[in-house]
């Protein structure tokens, strides 16, 4: 690449990143009364798209900003102080777009890859309800002529509302595990919004519906769980989880400081003149912001571990497979303890008010609500149980299979 070349990439990347608080601005207007409106934020997602930070991890070879994965999970969590709900919904996009970047030219993802770069958008359909175990895939890909068909019902599709294709896990006729790309408008395809979880709940997590819908044999690739590629995207998907996270504990510190300022009063025994000159409250919030900190700091250092990982695949690295491992070891620690921390805090706010705290109309607990659905979709018990297991044994079965644990 020549220098006029790179130097103009380097101003995109720039431009972009400082752009991103007027955007995050722009998504979290009024978002806490839309929560309570249960009003998808459609708008939030043109935005995004506008903003061209779809494609923030592709090189700029390719039409992508070449930004790193540090710069990605800041993306994430600045808008998830602004709005979790649209961060939470971009989880399966960033994924893709990471596998596109780490992925072997080929006309699949290379057509992936052009549709990101001319600002489409991807949402998931993974997850079953009704099978034995969580996790488990029943929808068959069958075949008819030149092309494929599905008829099924996915559930946790998270974003796919928003997005402009689906990528849905299935199993061929043969019972082998394969991912398809399909157009969320296509015929037969059907979006609902019945995700009924007490958190994230515009997240668009409920059902897609597949009745008879046609699909692309171009569009269809084997899963590749056990790959490198495979192994750094699971850990990837649960760092973007935390990095949510982290966004929403920073909302927490924001809403804590706007209510003592604006709202608050100092309790009928306290000799402070105001909630704000209240050393008591004064400690709560010190330690809000404290536990922010904290989590911040260590989701940038997962972001940074990521990032060596995934430029050691890149570069087939022969340390890339170590570099892996310490990758999903890392974001199941960092897992376990922001967890905790993060659902302190959404505990914690309440300390920083009264009764009157609790009004719905500030909708507070929206973030506790939030916190406790995001640390929910793996038990984090289980994550303490398979760090200590390698600690101890040596064993790294769930460490390098590649799925969520």
């Amino acid at each position: 690449m020549s220098t006029a070349l790179y130097e103009h990439a380097a101003t995109r990347l720039s431009d972009a990143l400082a752009a991103l608080p007027a955007l995050a601005d722009e998504i979290g207007v009024d978002a806490a009364q839309r929560e309570i409106r249960r009003e998808l934020p459609f708008p939030a997602f043109e935005a995004f798209r506008r903003a061209g930070l779809g494609a923030l991890r592709l090189p700029v070879e390719r039409g992508g900003l070449g930004g790193s994965l540090e710069d990605a999970i800041h993306v994430i969590t600045t808008l998830a102080a602004a709005e979790s709900n649209v961060a939470h919904a971009l989880r399966v996009h960033f994924d893709v777009v990471e596998s596109m970047r780490l992925a072997p030219r080929t006309p699949f993802h290379d057509r992936q890859v052009s549709r990101i770069v001319e600002g489409a958008l991807y949402g998931g359909a993974s997850g079953e309800q009704g099978t034995a175990r969580a996790g488990e895939i029943e929808t068959v890909l069958r075949r008819e002529g030149d092309h494929f068909r599905v008829t099924g019902k996915k559930y946790y599709t998270t974003g796919t509302a928003y997005a402009d294709f689906v990528r849905t896990n299935l199993v061929n006729e043969q019972g082998k595990g394969v991912t398809a790309i399909i157009p969320v408008r296509s015929e037969g395809l059907t979006v609902l919004d019945d995700w009924d979880g007490m958190g994230q709940r515009m997240t668009a997590s409920g059902s897609v519906v597949f009745e008879d819908v046609k699909v692309d044999p171009n569009e269809v690739v084997e899963k590749g769980y056990p790959s490198l590629i495979g192994r750094h995207g699971g850990a990837y998907r649960q760092l973007h989880l935390v990095a949510v996270a982290a966004g929403i504990v920073r909302n927490i510190v924001v809403d804590a400081r706007s209510y003592v300022t604006a709202h608050g009063r100092p309790v009928l025994h306290s000799a402070a003149p105001s909630a704000r000159d209240d050393a008591f409250i004064q400690q709560v919030v010190g330690e809000l912001s404290a536990l922010s900190h904290t989590i911040d700091v260590l989701v940038r250092e997962n972001a940074r571990t990521l990032g060596r990982s995934s430029d050691a695949i890149l570069h087939a690295d022969p340390a890339a497979d170590q570099l892996v491992l310490e990758s999903a070891l890392a974001t199941a620690r960092t897992q376990i303890v922001v967890g905790k921390l993060a659902l302190q805090a959404g505990e914690r706010l309440f300390d920083a008010g009264g009764a009157s705290a609790t009004s719905r109309k500030y909708n507070f607990d929206r973030h506790w609500r939030n916190l406790r659905t995001i640390f929910s979709h793996n038990p984090l018990s289980h994550k303490a149980r398979v760090v200590g297991d390698y600690v101890l044994n040596d064993v790294k079965t769930h460490l390098v299979e590649g799925r969520t644990f």
